[in-house]
């Protein structure tokens, strides 16, 4: 019997689940679209801020280079004499290998009115006088470094050459700026400007010098490599930076359509308003010359306060909406896939719809709470039991998925804390130089001035000596003080040491013969009366090129250092091997041992576990800088309780060591 407007339940059922699983297929897409896109694009720009970080660092590492170089120029006697001298072609010998070993494009001499009175490899013309706050701050004696904008005609009177690199011609790029806001001409340096003092700490001369960031692609390209590995995506670079001079791009691994790098090329409106004009960091979407990138803009600071340019990174965009889409085609697949199974599967199960719904309502509350193990129940082969045993396969590739996702995450979060590790062992390595840095300078200054006073000091107590007759009870008191005394410059001479490091003289020699003068030199000594000494020497060793006083130094600092550990009783081994182009020594104690916090600190300058006044903490850092000058390298290991293994490793061809 057929019923006028009769629609079956089965329609009903299958009419209302289309009707909703379109509608909410529809909705799931919009809304799964925007949460994809936000949390992909955010994670980028997260990423960017830590690239942003690694570019600031590696931008001021070569600022930090040249200034340390001129820093340690400066300090140099022989320049210092030559200069008050006037020996001008010494000092230009001199520091045309400091400007080729550093790749300067300016290195200046002025004298203390600030007036150069010598240019190396540029313009022969000499009287005129530089201002800027970097000079002038030299004058008064104080060291600095910052980013100068040089004009044209002030290029031309450094180095007429640099006037062509510093020129960069400007070209318009779709949503690019009108037009410069950069003089043309004229260049972005990186400068440091160091006094040199006489020896009553009057400015003498001032040394002044940096490079030119125009077209110089070094720290860019440093940049690229560090922070995205050179890595491409459909032959475009994933990741690129760029330095601005104002809003023209003077240096930058961007390219055009052609291959050639976008030097010329303007800033957007958008972030020059943001960077230049209103002073602000820009993260976010760009249009980068001929792509869209997840970028990130810095200002740029001159040594007056001033923005001199913008430092940029970027991650290429299309990656990124690429892996979007992908996730959205695969959702939207899986999402029809299982509409058209749950359809089939309705079709054929209306007739028993009512109490496997109910069951299925129940599964779904329970997976829904996290219960991804929970499964249907089958109690019949019908269309029925076929949906159970579907729906508990879907049930278990979800749970697959869900662990897949888990362990996704982990890696991920394992990822990132590796990332994050990276960056703060860079950050210390720069913190650490920086105060070695600073330590040196101060020791050396506290060095100059006490070194005077305490010679005057034993003079003086010599003479009292000399005058007061035997028996006197004055005498022990005199005594005690020449031996304080002494004793103070001797940690003075510490202090020089360390401050100001000799260059190695090298020399080939036998290291064996370096240990035994050592052994020698120590084993008189009261302290090692009963100490056992081992020695394990390969018969292969070749001679090594080495300064054989400093090494020497070293040696004696470390077995001393052994026997102070032991306490003057126990068993010391040394040995030795050869690998290659290395050779080994080891020196091994069976002393007290040390823990991991003293064994990270022991070569820090003024670091020592001894009672007060038994040491100054210079010993192992002086060795240290030694080791590291020869270009070799020295490794401890040790635990409390177990003794020390201090391992020297040297190279034996002379032209790896390193001179200072």
């Amino acid at each position: 019997m057929t019923r006028t407007g009769y629609i079956s339940l089965r329609t009903k059922l299958i009419g209302s689940f289309i009707v909703v699983i379109i509608l909410g297929g529809i909705l799931t897409l919009i809304i799964g679209s925007k949460i994809v896109e936000n949390t992909i694009i955010s994670q980028a720009k997260e990423k960017i801020k830590y690239d942003l970080q690694t570019a600031w660092i590696i931008y001021n590492q070569k600022l930090n280079l040249i200034y340390n170089a001129l820093i340690l120029t400066a300090g140099r006697e022989s320049l210092r004499d030559s200069i008050i001298a006037g020996d001008m072609e010494k000092v230009k010998v001199y520091l045309k290998k400091l400007k080729s070993d550093m790749n300067l494009d300016i290195l200046d001499i002025l004298d203390e009115h600030g007036n150069v009175i010598l240019r190396i490899d540029g313009n022969t013309t000499t009287g005129d006088r530089i201002t800027n706050p970097l000079v002038e701050l030299s004058l008064k004696g104080e060291p600095s470094k910052g980013n100068l904008i040089l004009k044209r005609e002030e290029i031309a009177k450094e180095n007429p050459e640099l006037v062509e690199k510093a020129y960069i011609k400007e070209k318009k790029t779709p949503m690019s700026s009108s037009s410069s806001l950069a003089e043309p001409g004229s260049g972005l340096f990186q400068m440091a400007s160091v006094p040199i003092k006489n020896e009553y700490g009057k400015v003498v001369a001032i040394i002044y010098g940096g490079v030119l960031i125009n077209k110089n692609y070094e720290i860019v390209d440093r940049i690229k490599a560090a922070v995205y590995r050179d890595e491409k995506y459909n032959g475009l670079d994933v990741g690129t930076a760029t330095i601005f001079l104002k809003n023209l791009r003077i240096s930058t691994n961007v390219t055009e359509s052609s291959g050639e790098r976008a030097i010329g090329t303007l800033l957007s409106d958008e972030v020059k308003k943001a960077v230049l004009d209103n002073h602000q960091r820009w993260i976010g979407r760009a249009f980068v010359v001929r792509s869209w990138y997840i970028t990130a803009y810095d200002p740029i600071k001159d040594a007056r306060g001033e923005i001199a340019g913008i430092l940029y990174v970027g991650i290429l965009e299309k990656p990124y909406l690429d892996a979007k889409w992908r996730v959205m085609f695969t959702f939207t697949a899986i999402a029809c896939g299982c509409v058209v199974l749950l359809l089939v599967i309705l079709y054929f199960s209306t007739t028993r719809i009512v109490r496997p719904l109910r069951n299925m309502v129940e599964a779904t509350q329970r997976i829904s709470s996290g219960d991804l193990s929970h499964r249907l129940k089958v109690t019949s082969k019908d269309e029925v039991g076929y949906l159970a045993e579907c729906f508990n396969r879907m049930t278990e590739n979800l749970e697959e998925a869900n662990k897949k996702l888990i362990e996704y995450g982990k890696n991920l979060e394992k990822k990132v804390e590796e990332r994050t590790k990276e960056l703060k062992k860079m950050q210390a390595n720069l913190i650490q130089s920086e105060k070695l840095a600073s330590l040196g300078k101060l020791s050396a200054s506290i060095a100059h001035e006490i070194n005077n006073p305490l010679g005057g000091i034993l003079i003086y107590a010599h003479l009292l000596l000399e005058d007061l007759k035997e028996g006197d009870p004055a005498r022990e008191n005199i005594e005690k003080i020449i031996k304080e005394t002494t004793r103070c410059k001797n940690i003075v001479k510490d202090l020089l040491e360390f401050a100001r490091p000799k260059e190695p003289k090298l020399e080939s020699v036998n290291i064996h013969d370096i240990i035994d003068k050592a052994l020698d030199l120590v084993t008189q000594k009261a302290e090692f009366q009963n100490v056992s000494i081992s020695k394990n020497f390969s018969n292969n060793i070749p001679n090594i090129s080495v300064d054989k006083d400093q090494l020497l130094q070293v040696f004696v600092n470390i077995i001393m250092n052994a026997c102070e550990a032991m306490k003057g009783n126990g068993k010391l081994t040394l040995k030795t091997s050869y690998d290659k182009e290395w050779v080994t020594t080891e020196v091994i104690d069976s002393g007290c041992g040390m823990n991991e916090e003293v064994r990270k600190k022991i070569f820090e300058p003024f670091f020592t576990t001894k009672e007060v006044g038994k040491g100054t903490g210079l010993g192992l850092a002086v060795s240290y800088g030694i080791i590291t000058r020869h270009g070799g390298k020295i490794e401890v290991e040790s635990e409390p309780g177990k003794g020390a293994n201090f391992r020297i490793i040297l190279p034996v061809e002379g032209n790896k060591a390193k001179t200072v």
